[in-house]
Parts: C-alpha cells; structure tokens; sequence
C-alpha cells in the first residue's frame, strides 16, 4: 500500500482519496486501472489529472465522483465517506455536492439553455439562488442564449451551458472530463478560461481529466498517474514543464 500524502494543515481537503484499488476483469484478462492511490483534492484549487492512456485517470475521476466504485480503499467528499451509502444516498451527493463537466456536453436536445442549465435543481424540486444564479450566467456570458436549444448554439457556447449547468447548485467540486476534447482551439481557451475563473474568483474546486499539456496548464496542480499509480505533481505549471513529465512517464512502471 502507498502511503498517504501530508495534509496541509492551511487547506481544507474537499476529497480525500486512500489507497484506491480498482481492477476489471479475471485472469489472465485482468486489468488493474488504480493500484493503491492515495491523493488528496484541496478545496479552491484547480487540479489536472494526466497520464498516459491507460493510467487509470478516468477510473480515479469516476471512482472520486461517485460514478464506479473501487475494489478496496477509501473515498471521501467534504469529510462524508462514499462506503457504506445507499444508491439513494449516492445518487442525492451526485446531485448537491458535485457537479459534472463532460466531453460530449450531455445536454438534453429537447430543453433550451436555461432549462438544461437549471436541470439538476428541477429533479431535486428545488430553485436556484437568485444572487448566485446570476453570477453563474454573468460568468459564462450566454443570457442572450438562454432560450435557445443545444442545436442552435456552438460546440463552445454549448459546453459553457454544461459548465453553467454544474455550477448552479454550487458543489463541493466540479469534475471536469476531457471538457474541451470536442472544441476548437479557441472555444477550448474559453472553457479552460471560465474554469479558471471559477476557481479563482468563486473559490470553487475543480478537477479536470486532461491529456492536453496545454489545457492543464491553466490548472494550479497537476497529478501525474501512470499504471494506476500516482507518480509525481507539479505545482505552477507550464506547458513545457508539463510535456516534460508526460515524456519522462510514458511507458515507464512507477518504482514501488
């Protein structure tokens, strides 16, 4: 087993990840996705995680997200712990506490804007703060969208509306998966832009799954896994720096 990293005494700890294992498949067919991962996820901090294909950086962001469950080890959001809930109690954290940013954007055709944006608060049968919700459509800068339909807005325009989306019930954190995999360069910049705005200006914890050294550039910390297993961060990044790490990983089985 890994041991733990420190913990800051000065920083809230919005997820605290243990020992994650998580392994799919039977014999000679088995994969081992994590391989007793221990990480801690500070509250008001960007964090990117990145490593090659097949490091396990989509399995952690799922298990940390309450999406997959691991085979052993521990996760907690905000001090709650994920083992022992019920599907009923995993699924109302999903819905108060975390907010999600996806590749495909995952927006209901059928609704405008407004209507995807407001979603989650509509199924929990509650209504958004109004001081805050405009804050959120400010960020953004759709409220002259907000009554048009996914088909009617751009690749950026509507991944801003998702991003609206998982701010609006104001979560513990927002996880981000490969969120500008399916944009321009320009509509990315302006995505990873609002992300850091977030961050920065509303103090929300965010973290991204990215393999673009650019787009993790815009993070404040990067956690580089490579065969399940965490193998350094970098603080301060830069692209270049970045690239580096991600050369020095690629194929390379971490040292026990």
């Amino acid at each position: 087993m890994t041991s733990a990293p420190p913990v800051s005494a000065s920083r809230t700890v919005a997820a605290r990840i243990r020992d994650l294992t998580r392994t799919y498949g039977s014999g000679p067919a088995r994969v081992v996705a994590l391989d007793g991962v221990s990480v801690d996820l500070h509250s008001g901090e960007f964090t990117a995680i990145m490593g090659p294909s097949g490091s396990g950086k989509s399995t952690l962001m799922h298990c940390a997200a309450a999406l997959d469950s691991a085979d052993s080890g521990s996760v907690e959001i905000d001090g709650t712990p994920l083992a022992g809930m019920t599907d009923k109690q995993l699924t109302r954290l999903r819905r108060d506490s975390l907010g999600f940013v996806f590749q495909a954007f995952n927006l209901v055709p059928t609704l405008t804007a407004e209507e995807n944006i407001l979603l989650p608060l509509a199924i929990a049968g509650r209504k958004p703060d109004p001081a805050w919700y405009a804050t959120v459509l400010d960020a953004v800068g759709l409220r002259d969208r907000l009554g048009h339909r996914p088909n009617e807005l751009s690749g950026g325009q509507q991944q801003r509306v998702a991003v609206a989306r998982a701010l609006v019930s104001r979560p513990t954190i927002v996880f981000a998966d490969e969120p500008t995999g399916n944009l321009d360069s320009r509509s990315g910049a302006e995505v990873l832009a609002l992300l850091r705005r977030t961050v920065s200006e509303f103090g929300q914890t965010v973290v991204m799954v990215t393999h673009d050294p650019v787009a993790a550039a815009h993070t404040d910390r990067v956690v580089f896994l490579a065969d399940g297993r965490v193998v350094d961060e970098l603080r301060e990044p830069t692209p270049e720096l970045i690239t580096e790490r991600m050369t020095a990983f690629d194929g390379r089985r971490p040292q026990s």
